[in-house]
């Protein structure tokens, strides 16, 4: 298993991280500030509660000890627990030529090759040199429709709304590493490599991850109302390290500017690697989050994952027919200021069992004293 703290990012002693622990008796909010852990269940029992109350002091948790110490002997939970897990769909170019290539290639990977070439010369260019929700992204929209060109992807690429769903349930998520799940009955799918932001109830953005959002290419390609099925299945979705909180020297434009590499190592010597760089996003980081936060309520926060333009085309077995996960691949996704987030793939039936949901969380936290009323 991958140590925890080399999972830390280079000048990890530097910012202020919040994540959660399991010590032995359930789940710890904790803050890594200056090299040492800090238990914040005094403070609030749950990281939703932190981020409502801003209590991102240390000095309002207990000392645990040093990182290299607790961190030996803890188990690494996801950072986020009461969160809604929402996603911003086709952010990226790269990403809206793939979804248009698994619709035309009504999800099987062995016409996508076929497709893509056709696809990247008529419109590449285009999209990606328009401002989505521009007066030029209308009338390229009128153009392509002409053209019979149009697609539902390119609608949420390019027009003024984002693609904004639901990834996972509260709870659900997992950890760095922990198993990922994909379908038993998908034979086309990939990761994506992700950064994602943590939001207070008020959609104030307080610091961010890495995610990793398992995608099934085939399932969404049949139907984009299969979208569901696609993205939302057992250990499907996986955030970490830890979430690195905003402060003076990181802030917003330090995701803008990021880079997100992703390496992919196969059971049997495949080896894949790629970037998603945050500078190609078609739509900035904020607007995403008012855009998930338009008309909706989230009392305990959400989670935003942002998009990746990363969606892997290299052959792995059959020429021609592309990248699909196997059991046993490692992925790795790391950035330079938020760590590595690794998992090893296993199918989502098979993974382990998600079983502590909401109530369960509760009568934990009772039976540790945590909050009132019975265990």
């Amino acid at each position: 298993m991958t140590a925890i703290l080399s999972m830390l990012p280079p000048d990890w002693r530097e910012g202020t991280f919040l994540g959660r622990l399991d010590l032995g008796e359930g789940p710890v909010p904790v803050l890594l500030a200056g090299g040492t852990v800090h238990d914040m269940s005094g403070a609030a029992p749950t990281v939703a509660d932190l981020v409502d109350l801003g209590a991102f002091d240390p000095a309002q948790g207990s000392v645990l000890g040093s990182a290299e110490d607790v961190l030996a002997r803890a188990a690494l939970l996801s950072p986020v627990d009461l969160q809604c897990i929402k996603a911003a769909g086709v952010t990226f170019a790269v990403s809206a030529l793939e979804r248009v290539i698994e619709e035309r290639a009504r999800g099987d990977a062995d016409q996508a090759q076929a497709v893509r070439g056709g696809l990247e010369e008529r419109i590449g260019g285009s999209i990606r040199s328009v401002v989505p929700g521009s007066a030029e992204a209308a009338a390229l929209k009128a153009a392509l429709i002409e053209d019979g060109m149009w697609s539902q992807y390119l609608e949420v690429a390019i027009g003024p709304d984002a693609e904004i769903f639901t990834k996972s349930p509260v709870l659900s998520t997992v950890g760095s590493g922990a198993v990922i799940g994909v379908r038993s009955d998908s034979d086309w799918n990939n990761p994506e490599p992700e950064i994602v932001i943590l939001s207070d109830r008020h959609g104030k953005a307080v610091g961010a991850a890495l995610g990793n959002d398992v995608n099934l290419r085939d399932f969404e390609g049949r139907s984009a109302l299969l979208l569901g099925k696609a993205k939302d299945n057992n250990a499907s979705c996986s955030i970490g390290p830890f979430v690195r909180l905003f402060d003076a020297g990181y802030t917003m434009a330090e995701i803008e500017n990021a880079k997100v590499l992703l390496r992919i190592e196969g059971p049997e010597g495949f080896l894949l690697e790629g970037e998603s760089r945050m500078a190609e996003i078609s739509r900035p980081p904020l607007d995403l989050l008012r855009q998930a936060f338009s008309e909706h309520q989230y009392p305990d926060g959400i989670v935003l994952f942002l998009g990746t333009l990363f969606a892997p085309t290299q052959d792995r077995d059959t020429q021609g027919r592309g990248f699909t996960h196997k059991v046993g691949d490692v992925v790795t996704i790391s950035s330079e200021r938020l760590g590595t987030l690794v998992n090893t793939v296993a199918t989502s039936r098979d993974a382990p069992a998600w079983e502590t949901g909401i109530s369960a969380l509760y009568r934990n936290l009772a039976a540790r004293g945590l909050i009132g009323g019975r265990a």
